[in-house]
């Protein structure tokens, strides 16, 4: 992790951007302050999956089409 100004930052954005980005965490800091703390986003389809994965070893599968020895008004 990387501590650095926000002079320096806007300095050189767009290497700044590009380190976090290859996956490093930098903290920019007004006066040894810490104003933010940049990381590279998550990637949102690979954790939609990953959390499918996770529902989908709990599901129970079964026949929802066929009504049970109830009468529905749709039927009638």
């Amino acid at each position: 992790m990387m501590d650095i100004s926000i002079t320096e930052f806007r300095a050189n954005l767009l290497n700044y951007l590009k380190i976090v980005q290859a996956g490093g965490t930098i903290n920019v800091t007004s006066k040894g302050i810490p104003l933010a703390t940049l990381i590279a986003p998550v990637a949102q389809h690979d954790a939609a999956q990953q959390k499918l994965r996770r529902l989908a070893k709990t599901a129970v599968i079964s026949d929802i089409v066929s009504p049970i020895n109830e009468s529905w008004d749709a039927m009638q």
